[in-house]
């Protein structure tokens, strides 16, 4: 089988730094399932990791953790698939089940979770292997290539809503706006909610207020009201003050970043009167089912920018050049221009 392997991190050129190379396809252990990939989103987490900014954990590593496939094979004792269903994978790929954080329902903060693509390999690859218990069934409604962005976007997305506190009605702030922020905004305005896009590029100020956005500016621009809660999605620590600036007294700004440049020094006041800033650590399986569901029930659209899994390289060099148009989408399956 072909995969995109990363060795050593770089920058994204159309080159490298991974490399395409054949790897005998690996059986399922005995909770795990053999998944034949046709999709995978590519996500500026994966971008971090090929580019150093996010330490890697294991060289060489299969990048890639928006992956929809079909079962191909099952491990010994899974129970729950069936050969050719198709599922899909996030993120989290695995947690211990034991420690206080999982039994609390917060897996996401194990302290020896797995992680698709960062611990485990992940879906630049025509073949994978995962968790079953960490699979998802795909709703009937969504084609492949559409399906694969809800699987990290979607879902942290979704949890930064929560962690936000944001109440249906509510006037939400969003900075940045690529692809999970182009999903958020579609259950923020099912929730009824205002919604305030604060992003640099006047394309997708554009996008946003075609999208229901009934306000959108720049990066730093300040929204005519007070927000009740914010949600950033830029890895850039300034915005994260401008969204506090922006909070009425007792809001949240849930920060939406596995890597951040750095926060700088902001007055205090901006912090005063009960405000408060949240990160969004990854996500539970909990969430990933519960906005599926919804997903489903919207529906949400999505946006695929589709390149072929041999041209993963460009296509993350895209990604950081503000090139991409929606969602990256990296498939096994020919794709034609």
């Amino acid at each position: 089988m072909t995969a995109m392997q990363l060795n050593e991190p770089g920058p994204a050129t159309a080159d490298g730094p991974l490399a395409a190379v054949e790897r005998a396809p690996v059986g399922p252990g005995p909770d795990e399932i053999a998944i034949d990939v046709v999709a995978c989103g590519v996500c500026r987490t994966d971008l971090q990791l090929v580019e150093g900014d996010l330490e890697a954990r294991r060289l060489p590593i299969v990048p890639g953790h928006q992956v929809v496939g079909r079962v191909a094979e099952l491990g010994s004792e899974v129970t729950r698939w069936s050969i050719g269903d198709r599922v899909g994978v996030g993120w989290l790929g695995g947690s211990c089940g034991r420690c206080d954080a999982c039994r609390a329902g917060l897996e996401n903060l194990c302290p020896d979770a797995e992680f698709t693509g960062w611990d485990r390999d992940g879906g630049y690859a025509e073949r994978m292997v995962a968790r079953a218990d960490f699979a998802y069934p795909i709703p009937d409604g969504f084609a492949d290539l559409d399906a694969a962005p809800l699987l990290c976007g979607g879902v942290i997305g979704y949890r930064s809503l929560k962690i936000s506190g944001i109440e249906a009605g509510g006037r939400l702030g969003l900075y940045g706006f690529g692809a999970s922020a182009l999903l958020a905004i579609q259950v923020a305005t099912h929730w009824g909610c205002e919604v305030y896009v604060a992003t640099r590029s006047e394309a997708e100020q554009d996008r946003a207020r075609r999208m229901g956005a009934v306000w959108a500016g720049g990066a730093h621009e300040q929204p005519p009201v007070a927000l009740d809660a914010a949600i950033t999605f830029a890895p850039v620590g300034s915005v994260v003050v401008a969204a506090l600036e922006a909070l009425r007294p007792g809001g949240t700004v849930a920060i939406n970043a596995i890597h951040l440049d750095h926060i700088p020094e902001f007055d205090y006041s901006h912090l005063w009167l009960e405000r408060s800033l949240r990160s969004v650590a990854n996500f539970t399986r909990r969430d990933a089912e519960e906005f599926l569901e919804l997903a489903a029930a919207i529906p949400i659209r999505t946006t695929a920018d589709v390149a072929d899994l041999a041209d993963a390289n460009a296509t993350l060099r895209r990604l950081r050049e503000g090139q991409v148009d929606g969602a990256a989408v990296l498939t096994t399956e020919r794709h034609d221009d």
